[in-house]
């Protein structure tokens, strides 16, 4: 995502934000206007915004980062246990940090996973103003994963066989339910070997999922106003899941984008942004 004219000189276009335990989030700044903080998923890292993040860049001063492990964020030693709380305190340190510096409280958008990380930051600081959560919600089952049971598995037994390849793949296509031809189209993509080769960081994940901070019970604390979108043709759990967390939010709406998937700030980025700024303008909104 390239910076947009006119942005600030006093901060750099990219730059390390160190959290609580020492990792570095990498975060890239661009646009102009009030702060929004972009979230990626697990497969991702900050250039999952290329598409809707210049729409976005047009009316805010955006602050995309790279989550630990990712791009060029630092991650804990080899060998370091992993936990999604780690990632909660990594964004709300961000958060504050952006806050200090622009005097007011900030916006954050998540994808998936980013927008799961982002419900647990929302109950580590109140510089988080709203948040915007895209299919993030925890799985409405209560000890389970979106995975079913096995698909895990196979996919850390292909990355060990060294077919990082087929792992993502299987990813993709076993629990967030992409269409094949979606699929080999993302395959043919230049950023399919990133992705690839960083799946590692994907299979820690979807075992943080079940965690009890990652849980309905959990993230439904949150106080914040909180919008959910949901793609109108994604895999019906999704959508499961984001009205059972809906029903727990002292303050959400839900919006769905007809048509979409798990991949609306790609495929219609358009509908998205335009949901997201009607939310974080709407004055009825109690912050």
């Amino acid at each position: 995502m390239a910076d947009a004219p006119g942005r600030s000189a006093q901060l750099p276009p990219r730059r390390a934000i160190i959290g609580p335990d020492g990792v570095a989030v990498a975060v890239f700044r661009s646009g102009d206007g009030p702060p929004l903080v972009l979230v990626h998923g697990a497969t991702a890292d900050h250039t999952t915004w290329r598409t809707s993040g210049p729409l976005l860049a047009a009316r805010h001063t955006l602050h995309a980062v790279d989550r630990r492990g990712r791009g060029r964020a630092g991650d804990a030693p080899p060998g370091a246990p992993y936990s999604i709380e780690r990632e909660f305190d990594d964004l709300a340190n961000v958060v504050d940090r952006i806050s200090a510096e622009s005097d007011g409280a900030v916006d954050v958008v998540g994808h998936s996973y980013g927008g799961r990380i982002g419900l647990g930051a929302a109950l580590r600081t109140s510089n988080l103003r709203r948040l915007v959560v895209y299919e993030g919600a925890p799985p409405p089952v209560t000890g389970r994963g979106y995975q079913d049971d096995g698909t895990l598995a196979r996919i850390e037994t292909l990355v060990a066989a060294g077919d990082r390849d087929e792992a993502l793949a299987t990813f993709m296509r076993d629990i967030v339910g992409m269409p094949d031809d979606d699929l080999a189209a993302f395959r043919a993509d230049p950023v399919w070997p990133v992705r690839a080769f960083a799946v590692d960081t994907t299979i820690r994940e979807l075992r943080a999922e079940v965690s009890p901070a990652a849980s309905l019970e959990a993230l439904g604390e949150v106080r914040q106003p909180v919008l959910q979108i949901v793609g109108g043709a994604s895999a019906p759990v999704f959508g499961e899941a984001t009205r059972a967390l809906d029903a727990r939010l002292m303050n959400g709406r839900v919006v769905t984008i007809d048509g979409a998937r798990h991949a609306a700030h790609h495929t219609h980025p358009g509908e998205f942004v335009a949901a997201i700024e009607a939310f974080l303008a709407e004055p009825d909104v109690a912050d």
